[in-house]
């Protein structure tokens, strides 16, 4: 009786054993150097298994994840049992010491917790790559301080030894760069250094408030070819897939002494390419700021004036680092359009000036722009002098009219009905002609001339054709309507430059 008791309790914790959920973590080092990859894994033992969705894990980003399934049969005592295992695979690059949290997994409707895990971050400040290493990323930055608004660039350093053959390109993830807008330089660089060749990559960054800020990591997974695999030619095949990190930045923004348009070292330059100019006719005016810092978020104010009809392009922005300093070019145009004389106002663009240590002003000066015939017009404008008299046609005979002598809105009221009537027979007599006509029926024309006008002003200074074609569309635009403009003309003209 015993004996069976005994052989019941061990059948029973058996199979318990085999049957009852439990979690785990896992880590593939306990220490490692900083910038490399580690795998944090948890095990989960029951039939249904969820786990949470961890996309940090001690402020490093999870770079890779991976899970899977696996089921084992065991028999006991001539009965299978099956055994249930999911596991969760998380690989990140960790830059200090730091206590893996405890993490909850639901299993089986329970819910379990992993233990805490420490891991210890050893530092390196090696600027070269280790003789022994394949490859690595390395992060470096032309500043570790600046201000709100003043550019930075960082550079990720991607090197890779000469002795080894890559089977596929590197599966590579740009840093993180929270707290920074963000553009990438496209001046990537390869060059051979020792026995390593080595790709150069920048971002350009700009702070968006003050702080303390971590910048990174760079990572990557590289793709060896597998030399102990050949094909029956002697060729390799199979690839080993190796994570990779870099280092981390700290950078520290600081607030700018005074709120400001700019931050950095610039220069203003303006300029219109003419101040005298026809009624109607375009003056263009040019606005270039050049220098050390970021021009790339700035946006310069936009102009109002009464009467006048203003048009601006998109500003043309450059971005290059020489001699690892940030230059920035700003190119702005506008257009402005009237039939009388007006003043395009100055502009003040405040810079705090980061090799001066203080605020300076770059201004563009006012512009007065004489139009010539404003005048004429102006004199057309004055309806009487001293004795009521109005000059109906300055190019003909001037002759006066006393207004309580000669009453000239009465006489219009005696002749207007019967020409009001014939206009209005005529007008529907050829509205019901029109219909049996099609040929007298106007084609619409595919776009309109206010469209076409806003894409072509743009490039009046480079194509002497457009430039005319310009020139006609503001005359139509302002009422002149004896210019006649050619239709496919203007049509191909926009499509060349929609």
């Amino acid at each position: 009786m015993k004996k069976l008791l005994i052989l019941f309790t061990i059948h029973y914790s058996l199979f318990a054993f085999l049957n009852a959920a439990s979690v785990k973590a896992i880590l593939s080092d306990t220490e490692v150097v900083q910038g490399n990859m580690v795998q944090l894994r948890i095990v989960a033992e029951g039939k249904r298994a969820a786990f949470p969705n961890i996309r940090e894990i001690g402020g490093s980003k999870v770079v890779g994840r991976h899970e899977e399934q696996k089921n084992s049969f065991s028999y006991i005592n001539g009965k299978m049992q099956s055994r249930h295992t999911t596991s969760l695979t998380l690989t990140f690059a960790p830059q200090h010491d730091m206590s893996i949290p405890s993490y909850s997994v639901n299993i089986d409707g329970t819910v379990y917790k992993t233990d805490p895990i420490v891991l210890n971050v050893v530092k390196t400040n090696a600027p070269q790559v280790a003789n022994s290493s394949q490859f690595s990323l390395q992060l470096r930055s032309n500043k570790k301080s600046v201000l709100v608004g003043e550019p930075l660039v960082v550079t990720v350093f991607f090197s890779v030894s000469k002795n080894i053959r890559l089977s596929q390109n590197p599966d590579y993830i740009k840093p993180e760069f929270k707290g920074f807008f963000v553009k990438e330089l496209g001046n990537e660089k390869t060059y051979m250094q020792g026995n390593y060749q080595v790709t150069e990559l920048g971002y350009l960054l700009t702070p968006k408030s003050e702080g303390n800020f971590s910048v990174g990591p760079a990572t990557a997974k590289v793709g060896v070819a597998d030399t102990s695999r050949r094909d029956m030619f002697g060729r390799f095949f199979g690839t080993i897939w190796t994570p990779v990190a870099s280092n981390t930045l700290e950078i520290e923004v600081k607030p700018t002494p005074k709120d400001t348009d700019l931050v950095g070292s610039f220069i203003l330059q303006s300029s219109v390419d003419k101040e005298d100019v026809k009624a109607n006719k375009p003056v263009n005016l040019t606005v270039k700021i050049e220098g050390e810092g970021t021009l790339e978020d700035f946006e310069f104010p936009s102009y109002e004036i009464d009467g006048v009809t203003i048009y601006s392009d998109d500003a043309k922005v450059e971005t290059q680092v020489i001699d690892k300093q940030l230059k920035s070019t700003y190119v702005k145009k506008f257009v402005f359009i009237s039939d009388h004389n007006f003043t395009i106002p100055a502009r003040s663009i405040s810079v705090y000036d980061t090799k001066k240590g203080e605020v300076t002003t770059l201004e563009v000066f006012a512009y007065e722009i004489n139009v010539e015939g404003s005048k004429i017009a102006a004199e057309m404008m004055q309806s009487t002098s001293a004795k009521g008299v109005v000059q109906t046609n300055l190019k003909q005979t001037q002759e006066t009219y006393e207004s309580e002598k000669t009453p000239l809105f009465a006489k219009k009221e005696n002749i207007a009905w019967w020409m009001l009537a014939v206009a209005f027979v005529l007008g529907m007599l050829t509205m019901y002609v029109g219909k049996f006509l099609p040929l007298f029926k106007r084609k619409p024309s595919p776009f309109k001339e206010e469209e076409a006008l806003k894409i072509l002003y743009g490039h009046m200074s480079g194509d002497k054709a457009v430039e005319a074609m310009v020139r006609k569309l503001y005359a139509r635009k302002n009422g002149d309507k004896s210019v006649e403009i050619d239709k496919k003309e203007l049509k191909v003209m926009v499509e060349r430059f929609r």
